[in-house]
């Protein structure tokens, strides 16, 4: 991960993605957009202990590489998240599928700009 605190990290995940969900679940499924976010803030204080502290460590464990590591992690929490995302806003796979990528996309690739990769 960057070089960034954990609690950094996670706020900085939590600015670029709350606002994503707040802005494109609502469109895709029948809540508000404080709803959407507050589905935003919950699937990330659950997914992104897990990403820090768990599966980035395993899979950097498993792998001396960075890239596949990486890769899996994300897809794990990716998925989590639109598992969160559908139980919590009651949205379709579709929806949630599509908001969990778009947000974890954005600040993934934030997180990569951080880290100088």
């Amino acid at each position: 991960m960057a070089d960034l605190s954990y609690p950094a990290a996670l706020g900085t995940t939590l600015a670029v993605e709350v606002p994503l969900y707040a802005w494109l679940l609502p469109r895709l499924a029948p809540v508000s957009r404080s709803r959407a976010a507050e589905v935003g803030v919950l699937v990330n204080v659950v997914s992104h202990p897990l990403l820090w502290f768990v599966l980035v460590p395993l899979a950097h464990w498993a792998s001396d590489r960075t890239v596949v590591p990486v890769a899996v992690a994300e897809v794990l929490v990716w998925l989590g998240e639109a598992l969160l995302c559908r139980l919590a806003a009651r949205s379709d796979w579709p929806a949630s599928l599509a908001v969990a990528a778009v947000a974890n996309a954005a600040s993934l690739g934030l997180g990569l700009l951080l880290a100088g990769l």
